[in-house]
């Protein structure tokens, strides 16, 4: 009896990623590539149906299933991004089953993949109702109510890094939102935070843990306001679990202790 195998592609604005992945959760192969976002269109999405055929030749049994994750919002079937503005040029309303000359490509948001990944084979396995945030260059999450995934109307719901943490903050979000969490924590924006001191997350929490002055207000300031995005988040939804995910969960103990 053939074995049934996928192949899974996250698609990022730095990195494409793919794997062979078979009905467990057991990773076969893996490709990277980088995304090249500067070639407007083309160049990225030549480079992920290459990375598909390079997964598929590795592959000994027929694949039955591709899902690919991306920023944005899918469409209401799921078959492609409807909206992504600023991001990936060529990406929004791309027919991804004629790209990659397939009958089928199933499409999510990147952290609504996550999310189903953790409900499937990690952290979030059997549990019925939890929430997730991954905290990368910004900040995107997703829900999972009565074991399933909820997009909500628009397929809008989990965008929590739009959520207000400063009120009088005078900044705009993507979105419009002032004070936004992701604003707050976002990779993307600790240069500014820092006034171009440090350039990265991970610089900035290595600071913080070194005993900087400065990083260490900048890092509990910004852990303040996820602490209290996650309990109001917790106050909306009552969620049984919080899983973090992300460049920043990776500072582990520097995040969690405090």
């Amino acid at each position: 009896m053939n074995e049934q195998l996928g192949i899974g592609i996250d698609l990022g604005a730095t990195n494409i990623k793919g794997v062979l992945i078979n009905t467990e959760g057991h990773v076969l192969e893996q490709e990277t590539c980088v995304t090249q976002e500067q070639r407007e269109g083309s160049g990225w999405q030549a480079a992920v149906a290459d990375l598909v055929k390079k997964l598929k030749k590795k592959s000994t049994y027929p694949v039955t299933a591709i899902g690919l994750s991306a920023p944005g919002i899918p469409n209401e079937t799921n078959t492609g991004i409807a909206f992504m503005p600023g991001r990936l040029q060529g990406l929004e309303n791309l027919i991804w089953s004629a790209l990659l000359e397939e009958k089928a490509v199933s499409v999510l948001n990147d952290a609504n993949a996550a999310l189903l990944a953790e409900a499937c084979f990690g952290a979030g396995k059997g549990i019925q109702n939890f929430i997730m945030l991954t905290l990368g260059t910004g900040v995107g999450g997703s829900i999972m109510i009565n074991g399933a995934l909820y997009q909500g109307f628009g397929q809008m719901a989990g965008h929590f890094g739009h959520i207000t943490v400063d009120a009088n903050d005078k900044n705009q979000g993507i979105t419009g939102m002032v004070g936004s969490l992701e604003d707050a924590i976002g990779d993307a924006t600790v240069s500014k935070r820092s006034h171009g001191k440090y350039s990265s997350t991970k610089a900035l929490a290595k600071a913080y843990k070194a005993g900087d002055t400065f990083a260490t207000y900048l890092w509990l300031d910004a852990v303040r306001k996820l602490a209290v995005g996650l309990s109001s988040l917790c106050n909306t939804l009552s969620p049984e679990m919080i899983v973090l995910g992300g460049g920043m969960a990776k500072a582990e103990t520097a995040l969690m202790n405090p």
